[in-house]
């Protein structure tokens, strides 16, 4: 049996800025990207907690060290900037090996990694 289970998660970011004429996604920092462990086109859900908006969409790389969080296309009108999100990607894994699994989990502080 497999099951999905979470993989990665960005707790706490602020919405930098939202491009509804953009063709759609999520622009992250790159040293945000690394630290919660996702990659370029990576499906993710997005958890608005400012408004209780939920979608899902991909990650495109954002300048390393930036601290944006970018909403792109129609999304943007679910997160629009100054909004706070949760962004959480899942895997897909055996029970067994899932049992075992510890999820990257990030918190940052003002959209950059803590020192």
């Amino acid at each position: 049996m497999q099951i999905q289970v979470l993989k990665s998660k960005i707790h706490r970011v602020t919405v930098t800025e939202a491009d509804l004429d953009y063709i759609g996604s999520i622009t992250i920092d790159e040293a945000l990207m690394e630290a919660a462990n996702l990659i370029e086109n990576e499906r993710v859900d997005i958890y608005n907690i400012t408004n209780g908006e939920r979608f899902s969409t991909y990650v495109i790389r954002g300048q390393r060290g930036s601290g944006i969080i970018g909403i792109n296309g129609a999304a943007a009108h679910k997160a629009p900037t100054g909004s706070l999100l949760i962004i959480a990607s899942y895997a897909i894994m055996d029970f067994d090996e899932a049992r075992q699994w510890h999820p990257t989990v990030i918190f940052p502080k003002d959209n950059k990694l803590a020192n």
